[in-house]
């Protein structure tokens, strides 16, 4: 009895349409390793070599420590705003039916195929204090364009697609009914998207959330052009080490890249420690 729980325990591999488990699984360790593991461990591996006194020193310059809060904060607030707005951009195009919808959801994409240097030219255009969009704002007191706040819009911007697309087929397979049944028993609207709708989309959610978050701050083209790229005020982490490696200062480069691996690296995992939990707390996954 022992040795067939044992067994069954152990028994993890399952037929699947592609053959050979260990050939396709060696692959797939090989190719991780050649794409991402090998050079992240070289970075760090260099920054190992610039020993603890002259990374720390590097790593906690004032000038690295505004570009990380700067990439970090604007990422991060670019990311929630994408999760409401995303959420909702999702929902209309699942449970609505209206002319050009076809149209609208090719649009969501459009960030994705889009270069990143135009978008970052085009919302530089829009946003400055005489584009079309700056201008108006300006009337009002606020400017966007070569500010930290352009930061965001840029990565509001590339963020999207990754809130919808991710949400979307989840949301396509929630049945109406249950929503019906909820409001038949007397459930509020509200309460029917807090207690019937959020809990089955939240892993969908925060994986997009993480998505986009993680694109925004290693996000490089569209933000240059409408950043300013003022130190100690728009400039951004990876726009740092760029002028450190013109500056053919790779010790100081390195260091910023390993600090930013390091706290994207944490975030990630915190996020997916939650996303785990919330699948076994509303018993989805």
């Amino acid at each position: 009895m022992t040795a067939t729980v044992q067994s069954s325990r152990w028994h993890f591999r399952e037929p699947g349409v592609i053959p050979g488990f260990r050939l396709t699984f060696g692959f797939a360790v090989c190719y991780l390793s050649l794409v991402i593991l090998i050079p992240l461990s070289g970075l760090v591996w260099h920054s190992s070599n610039l020993g603890w006194d002259a990374f720390w020193a590097l790593a906690s310059d004032p000038r690295t420590i505004a570009a990380l809060k700067i990439s970090f904060g604007s990422a991060v607030l670019a990311a929630l705003i994408n999760t409401v707005f995303g959420l909702v951009v999702a929902w209309v195009l699942v449970r609505y039916r209206f002319p050009g919808r076809r149209i609208v959801d090719a649009v969501v994409d459009l960030p994705f195929a889009l270069p990143t240097a135009v978008a970052g030219i085009a919302l530089a255009t829009l946003y400055a204090p005489n584009g079309m969009i700056g201008a108006w704002l300006a009337d009002f007191g606020f400017k966007v364009a070569f500010t930290p706040a352009g930061i965001v819009v840029a990565l509001v911007f590339i963020g999207l697609p990754f809130i919808v697309r991710t949400v979307q087929p989840v949301l396509e397979e929630v049945d109406r009914e249950i929503e019906e049944a909820a409001a038949t028993l007397g459930a509020s609207r509200l309460d029917i998207v807090r207690r019937v709708l959020l809990p089955g989309l939240l892993p969908a959610i925060l994986t997009g959330f993480a998505m986009a978050m993680a694109r925004g701050i290693g996000e490089y083209g569209s933000v240059i052009f409408i950043a300013g790229n003022i130190p100690y005020v728009s400039e951004i982490a990876p726009l740092l080490i760029v002028i450190r490696l013109e500056e053919f200062n790779y010790a100081a480069a390195t260091a910023v890249g390993v600090v930013m691996l390091s706290i994207s690296f944490l975030m990630l995992l915190i996020i997916n420690l939650i996303q785990a939990w919330s699948r076994g707390r509303f018993g989805h996954g």
